[in-house]
């Protein structure tokens, strides 16, 4: 193909993938020379069930240009400082994975090495009590951070809830306001060249031909274009992560207004709790090998905080990647690359580093093989590095006389998991690795949370004062306790600056 610029990108699908795509190549639209389009049909409908979100989508909403408090009036959203896992390490127990940092590393020594020293000589103090984003959670207080460093409500990090549907629809107003055209249809063919066997248009069932040059597969499971159309290859990891389906339901909002995301451990799974201003959002996430359709769905609704507004709605999935979610002239974004159940709600993120990765390696109209290939190796390795922080909560788990989980316990995990878990289980060693999404410190929390405790810290922190180490962690933990007081609610919070309407 000859070189040149990309003239005219289609987005096949709507839905979250489809509009956040939209959204961010609307900025093509003002070279003068590409256009952006995306068809979809209201009569085919999206799975929406990505309420919850990480730290990450602030910076795509900005990026966008997004007024943070517009957006969250605009989605019934709230705020979001970490998980709650309950019930995953054993029955009766609970951890947080908060957003953020855990204390201050000391002299070069990371904190949960320093916390570890400390342990070991006595300290009574949990790790929790070094983490300014699950002491407010705890209290159900919320704050945006403060921009001075020595401040201790800057070591704030928070995502949000939202309603999927409602942002899907802020995106495309948004997009539309940028020069993006949407198209009613539904999609009856995918054209293909004879010759290279890319794709040239999309033809719909009323006769419209859609020509492009790009094309971007938001067509969730079926993945009309990548997969049916392209051939590109699934990859299933189901064997590391057995969970194949889920209930959703929403129910009536109940108070307090938590600033976080609920995850309870279930019999043959686990259910999800997201609070949004004006319901709450529910689910349940299960292998189908250990509990039937029914006796999940009546175990999610029997477990619900609030009545139920509307029939549980199934989905069915297999965990896994597109080997090539760039193949030819099309990417897949969402659904269409891939799924991993929400479980440290990275769906929407796995969208947008999909996006960011191609607005950093897009191509002319030549397609070099080297950008393709370089998305896909990176799009890869994320995968994977967020499929192994996902298979750590099944197999790190210690809930013994539940066929499920004692499954779970005792599968072979990936090497880069075992690795990683080996070098902890030892001296607390953590290590990030190319452009990795969690840190130490959310390694850490999940690791302790679920008893993975190190037999030894690492020798370095003893070269640290002990009393002088004592003394500040005893601080820093007291000034995180007295900051977290101090913030309003998170309901308060909410209702005077982005409340939404009722509805």
């Amino acid at each position: 193909m000859m070189a040149g610029p990309i003239r005219k990108v289609v987005i096949a699908g709507g839905g979250t993938a489809g509009w956040m795509a939209a959204a961010a190549l609307s900025r093509l639209t003002g070279n003068g020379v590409t256009e952006v389009v995306l068809v979809e049909s209201e009569e085919i409908g999206t799975v929406g069930v990505g309420e919850a979100t990480i730290p990450p989508i602030r910076t795509f909403n900005a990026m966008l240009g997004i007024d943070e408090n517009a957006f969250v009036v605009a989605t019934q959203g709230s705020f979001k400082l970490g998980i709650e896992f309950a019930g995953w390490s054993r029955e009766g127990q609970s951890y947080i994975h908060p957003f953020g940092a855990y204390g201050a590393d000391i002299d070069g020594v990371k904190f949960h090495q320093v916390w570890l020293a400390l342990r070991a000589a006595g300290l009574p103090l949990p790790l929790d009590d070094f983490s300014l984003c699950t002491t407010a959670a705890r209290l159900n207080r919320f704050q945006r951070p403060d921009g001075n460093p020595a401040s201790p409500l800057s070591q704030i990090a928070y995502a949000f809830h939202f309603d999927a549907g409602l942002y899907a629809a802020f995106l495309r107003r948004h997009a539309e306001a940028r020069g993006v055209v949407r198209h009613e249809g539904k999609i009856g063919q995918v054209r293909l060249d004879g010759e290279t066997g890319f794709i040239t248009a999309l033809a719909l069932d009323d006769g419209r031909v859609i020509e492009g040059d790009l094309f971007i597969d938001c067509t969730g499971f079926r993945a009309l274009l990548i997969g049916e159309a392209l051939g590109s290859a699934y990859e299933d990891w189901s064997h590391w992560l057995p969970c194949d389906r889920a209930v959703a339901v929403p129910s009536t909002r109940t108070a307090p207004l938590l600033p976080y995301t609920r995850s309870t451990a279930r019999k043959a799974g686990w259910q999800w709790r997201i609070p949004l201003q004006h319901r709450t959002g529910n689910g349940m996430v299960y292998c189908s090998r250990h509990i039937s359709d029914d006796e999940a769905a009546a175990t999610l609704l029997a477990n619900l905080d609030g009545e139920a507004t509307a029939d549980p709605r199934p989905l069915r999935f297999t965990t896994g990647i597109r080997k090539e979610p760039w193949r030819k002239n099309c990417v897949a974004l969402g659904l269409a690359s891939g799924f991993m159940e929400p479980l440290e709600s990275t769906s929407i993120h796995l969208i947008q580093i999909g996006i960011s990765k191609l607005l950093a390696l897009f191509p002319d109209a030549s397609f070099p093989a080297h950008e393709r290939d370089e998305y896909n190796r990176l799009t890869a390795l994320q995968w994977a590095q967020i499929r192994d922080f996902l298979i750590l909560h099944y197999k790190q788990n210690q809930r013994a006389g539940q066929p499920f989980w004692e499954e779970c316990a005792a599968m072979q995990v990936p090497e880069t998991l075992a690795r990683k878990m080996a070098l902890f289980r030892a001296a607390g060693r953590l290590f990030r690795y190319e452009d990795e999404l969690f840190t130490d410190a959310s390694w850490a929390a999940v690791m302790i949370g679920q008893g993975l405790m190190p037999e030894r810290h690492d020798p370095i922190a003893d070269t640290l004062d002990p009393a002088e180490v004592r003394n500040l962690a005893a601080r820093m933990a007291d000034a995180f306790r007295r900051t977290a007081r101090a913030m309003p609610t998170h309901a308060d919070y909410i209702a005077r600056h982005c409340a939404g309407r009722p509805m």
